[in-house]
């Protein structure tokens, strides 16, 4: 293995409304995704305080990767329900209904090499769009969105410690592959799916080729920070608050549901600014602004599940509490 470094309400319900129907009808030609749609979304969404569902997120997947020129399939890869005496975490429910996995696979030529991409934390694999007609040239590009996450399964997070979270992303990563049948892959993974990534490649060093850190999180600890300014900030009364919120897994996708319908102008508001003004490359075209508005909105209102990883993996300041960098010292720490 290698190692590479705001509208008004009447305006916003038409809008709605108008997703919906396309989302409706998107979501007939995908009956594989239906099955991860709970009933108690049936509701059309502008009688909803969160307006989405399961379907709405793969239908605004569909339309966000319209623009890709690179022809796909995308599935919902099913990686099991809960085993026989099973202690892995993601699969205690109260069902024993199948888990599954949101994949986009993308055409390639015969004989190039498998790249699987993993997202980071709040994200999902449509945040590649601009990547993916680039390296379809060259790789099989394999894009996932993980458990809890996307357009995947998300199922109560019942995780209560570090290890536990790790297994959640890392366990559900290898039941996919070994349901899609891969090994010797080239995986990349950006910010936490980095993280992930990595541990993987740690856990599972046979069936990783090479692998890519983009941006990635959880290399270092708040010990190994040379300034002491997280202590000092936790202090003041705004740090002790914040922290507080931070151990009560207070996550930034509570904020945008609180909102309900007025959730996409947030929402839009964060796209415009985080790949407009603040752009290092070229800004989004307004289709592609608008598009990728409407699929972040329904993957980040969608239910809590995987996004409650975050204060098991970090602790307040973004530290990682088992950083890559140990693990990478001492590859046999569990």
């Amino acid at each position: 293995m290698n190692l590479r470094g705001s509208s008004s309400i009447p305006k916003m319900a038409e809008e709605i409304s108008k997703s919906e129907l396309r989302s409706s009808a998107a979501a007939t030609s995908t009956p594989s995704s239906s099955t991860t749609a709970k009933s108690r979304w049936s509701w059309p969404s502008v009688l909803r305080w969160i307006p989405t569902s399961t379907n709405h997120i793969i239908a605004a997947e569909k339309r966000l990767l319209s623009i890709i020129k690179t022809p796909y399939v995308q599935e919902q890869v099913n990686i099991g329900s809960s085993p026989p005496g099973s202690k892995i975490r993601w699969f205690r429910s109260s069902s024993d209904e199948p888990r599954f996995i949101n994949t986009v696979t993308f055409d390639s030529k015969e004989d190039s090499p498998t790249l699987i991409m993993v997202h980071g934390y709040g994200a999902s694999q449509g945040f590649f769009f601009r990547n993916f007609d680039a390296l379809a040239s060259r790789f099989r590009v394999i894009a996932i969105d993980q458990l809890g996450c996307g357009g995947s399964s998300r199922p109560d997070f019942t995780c209560k410690s570090t290890e536990e979270t790790e297994a959640w992303f890392i366990d559900s990563f290898e039941e996919w592959r070994k349901a899609k049948n891969l090994s010797n892959f080239i995986l990349l993974g950006h910010s936490l799916g980095g993280y992930v990534a990595a541990k993987y490649a740690l856990k599972h060093p046979e069936h990783v080729q090479h692998l890519i850190l983009v941006g990635p999180a959880g290399f270092s600890a708040q010990s190994d920070a040379k300034s002491e300014w997280i202590t000092k900030f936790r202090a003041t009364w705004k740090g002790a608050i914040l922290n507080h919120l931070w151990e009560s897994n207070f996550t930034p996708q509570k904020i945008i549901r609180g909102l309900g319908p007025w959730g996409p102008d947030l929402v839009r508001k964060y796209t415009n600014a985080r790949f407009g003004a603040y752009s290092s490359g070229s800004v989004l075209t307004t289709e592609e602004s608008s598009l990728l508005t409407d699929y972040v909105y329904h993957t980040l209102a969608a239910k809590a599940s995987g996004e409650l990883c975050l204060k098991y993996i970090f602790a307040f300041g973004a530290f990682a509490r088992m950083p890559l960098l140990h693990r990478f010292d001492d590859p046999t720490q569990s």
